[in-house]
């Protein structure tokens, strides 16, 4: 009996201990084990989405052959885009350098919140293509790019550009190309196409449009042509305007042509948005911070006045020379990274896509000088300039194009 007692003695305060465990678990972890901003209700949740899914094999197969460094990741901002540009290959391609579809599987690696891309996504802008040529054109983008990234959850911006469908303009007013920009809204207007951003207000989507990720709110305007038409001036400042827009902690801009030249060959009024000093002080009133551009095939990380101006560098074919420069620049694909609470609120990380080695900002020139004005790597300032370089700039120029 004696023994009997006994075990009912050590039987008790196992259940006891038990129970005890059973109540510390259904009560969550201490705080001290849980991240800030993670939930303490789900510590399954949690430790599932602090760890980085498994890498598709084709980006594991990149990776391997990176340089012998290794391929770096860049520290990682309160938001991540992978910026790309200009996919498109000769008129009429259904098929797409390897470059495109290299930039597409390296984008599971850094995990962005968001894709951005400034126009040219497939090769149009000609009037011989039919119909059935242009279904397929677009069908081959949604095959190497747009379902990629739908795969794998990543919202999809972008803007319409002169390859996807030209904005130009008959003489009597109406779209030289309008067929072509009638299939791309078919194609975008597509419930199984669906781009996956939180839309604002789809006014005329796929050409003017608006979005907000993460805090951020995005505008896409046809830049596919160097005009924006009166009525289309007016939505995009009530856009600006807006309580959505000026609550949000950033405003980023995505048109195809650029507001200023910055590349060999794309020198010419009908290369950059006309009016682009205005239309860069009405979006400075509203606090835009970053214009990305792409057309010029030439990266180039810039600024003027206070609008940053991200030219994006292409994937697919044509590389150019930036402005006063030989050699045509690397074909490039762009992390940015935002930090809230940085003085520059962006970081850009540019990799060279055939070698995958980071741009060094120093490696460019510290200044551009277009027939529309000048335009100042993102480091250099304008009285940083030397009284040599003001004068290169004025002697090319004049003294109001060269204000900075």
């Amino acid at each position: 009996m004696r023994h009997w007692r006994s075990l009912q003695v050590v039987t008790g305060c196992l259940l006891g201990l038990c129970l005890s465990l059973i109540l510390y678990s259904c009560q969550g972890q201490e705080p001290s084990q849980v991240a800030i901003g993670e939930s303490q209700a789900e510590p399954s949740i949690v430790a599932q989405a602090s760890t980085p899914p498994p890498l598709p094999p084709e980006t594991e197969a990149i990776l391997d052959n990176a340089a012998p460094a290794g391929f770096a990741n860049p520290p990682r901002g309160d938001v991540r885009i992978v910026v790309i540009s200009d996919l498109n290959g000769a008129y009429g391609a259904t098929t797409y350098n390897p470059d495109v579809d290299k930039g597409i599987a390296l984008i599971p690696f850094w995990q962005p919140d968001l894709v951005l891309c400034s126009g040219d996504m497939v090769a149009g802008q000609d009037l011989s293509l039919t119909d059935d040529r242009f279904r397929a054109m677009w069908a081959a983008f949604d095959q190497h790019v747009a379902a990629p990234l739908r795969q794998n959850n990543t919202p999809y911006g972008f803007t319409m550009g002169n390859h996807d469908a030209s904005a130009a303009l008959r003489a009597d007013g109406t779209f030289i190309f309008q067929r072509e920009r009638d299939l791309a809204v078919e194609y975008w207007h597509a419930p199984e196409h669906d781009p996956g951003v939180q839309f604002v207000d789809r006014f005329e989507f796929p050409f003017y449009y608006t979005f907000e990720q993460k805090g951020v709110f995005f505008m896409a305007w046809d830049g596919s042509s160097h005009h924006i038409p009166p009525d289309k001036l007016a939505w995009v400042e009530q856009a600006l305007a807006s309580e959505q827009a000026q609550a949000a902690k950033m405003r980023i801009l995505v048109s195809h042509l650029p507001l200023y030249a910055v590349a060999t060959g794309r020198d010419s009024a009908s290369e950059v948005m006309e009016n682009a000093d205005a239309l860069r002080e009405m979006l400075e009133r509203y606090n835009v911070h970053t214009y990305v551009s792409g057309h010029h095939h030439a990266y180039y990380p810039g600024h003027k006045g206070r609008l940053q101006l991200l030219h994006t560098g292409i994937l697919g074919a044509g590389p150019r020379p930036l402005l006063a420069n030989e050699q045509p620049s690397q074909k490039t694909i762009t992390v940015l990274d935002i930090n809230f609470d940085a003085p520059e609120l962006t970081t850009y990380t540019t990799y060279d896509i055939q070698t995958l080695e980071p741009i060094q900002f120093d490696k460019l020139p510290r200044f551009l000088t277009g027939h529309n004005g000048m335009v100042l790597r993102r480091d250099v300032e304008p009285e940083e300039l030397t009284a040599s370089e003001r004068s290169v700039c004025e002697t090319r120029l004049s003294a109001a194009l060269c204000a900075a």
